[in-house]
């Protein structure tokens, strides 16, 4: 429908006239939202945005946090990410049209032409990364730039070449909290010797990078058919057991038990030392339930209980690890 839209104010003929009569205003609104959140993907986009606050908050210590740099550096952020879905979304486009549960993003339907859509990758990119600069620092710029290039330039085209672009991706999907650290000036308090918050924030890094793996292994194999169709070279596609899968899903678990209680060191706090053990142990215990099983049913557990284990420790990361400015002692 946004394509016919496209068509209207491109050729504003009679017969657009009649056709435009024809569309409820209701229906092309709710269709443009439709197409511009899947190609922004906000989900994802909310995920990447609590992580880098995560950072800041954790990185601000007892300092008063300036509420006008985390909202631009949030913003631009924001904004750079949603470049790289769109820039992801054209270099795939092909292999898109080979899956149902991707065949109707607006690239891969055509209801976007690729001109356009680099307009706003590139849009998106500078003026991103410029808001970032300009609310936090150079630093915090480079790294939202890295993360676009590593998402953009090597996990995306290595999804076609190697599994092991799900090691590689989950770089670039914790490499936002670096975006907080340094946004805050991060290196300049470990460079003066305060290492605590330094610390709680490589914790929390290290655990969003490890709990990527039983997340989208799980992703992997719920739509393993779609993905061997498009020739992603998944692992659940080279392995069709789902034995290699599983195990990676089971290691990255268990190593987040003594990362995730990690978290909890530079404060002190026995409540995210024990929501860390909690969350962490079921997360563990889902992933040996995938690892026996290896049937859709445990793998959509895993999957949904990946995302309460997150919103879990990052809520716990910033309530329990909070700065003394609100609540006067670590707690």
């Amino acid at each position: 429908m946004t394509q016919l839209v496209a068509q209207h104010l491109a050729s504003p003929s009679s017969s657009v006239i009649a056709d435009a009569g024809t569309l409820p205003h209701d229906s092309i609104r709710r269709s443009i939202l439709a197409d511009a959140s899947q190609l922004v993907r906000p989900r994802i986009a909310m995920m990447v945005l609590v992580t880098v606050f995560a950072a800041m908050w954790l990185t601000s210590g007892s300092r008063e946090l300036n509420w006008f740099s985390v909202v631009g550096v949030l913003f631009g952020t924001a904004v750079v990410a949603a470049s790289s879905s769109v820039a992801n979304q054209i270099l795939e486009r092909d292999t898109d049209r080979l899956m149902a549960r991707t065949a109707l993003r607006p690239l891969a339907a055509g209801r976007l032409s690729n001109r356009s859509a680099w307009v706003l990758v590139a849009v998106g990119f500078i003026g991103g990364s410029g808001c970032v600069w300009l609310a936090g620092n150079l630093q915090a710029a480079f790294a939202a730039m890295l993360t676009w290039i590593l998402y953009v330039g090597v996990y995306t085209p290595l999804k076609k070449i190697t599994p092991l672009n799900t090691a590689v991706g989950a770089v670039a999907g914790a490499l936002p909290i670096a975006i907080g650290w340094l946004a805050v000036d991060g290196p300049q308090q470990l460079l003066a010797g305060d290492i605590a918050a330094s610390l709680a924030v490589a914790a929390l890094g290290t655990v969003l990078y490890l709990w990527q793996f039983p997340h989208f292994m799980a992703i992997a194999w719920l739509y393993r058919k779609q993905y061997g169709l498009a020739n992603l070279k998944m692992l659940t596609v080279t392995d069709p057991s789902g034995l290699r899968a599983a195990g990676q899903s089971l290691a990255a678990a268990l190593a987040m038990i003594p990362v995730s209680l990690a978290m909890a060191i530079p404060s002190g706090s026995i409540r995210m030392f024990l929501t860390a053990a909690l969350a962490s142990t079921v997360y563990v215990l889902v992933s040996v339930n995938f690892a026996f099983r290896r049937d859709d049913r445990s793998a959509r557990i895993l999957l949904f209980t990946s995302l309460g284990v997150l919103l879990i420790l990052m809520t716990s990361a910033v309530a329990f690890s909070a700065p003394k400015i609100l609540t006067g002692s670590y707690l």
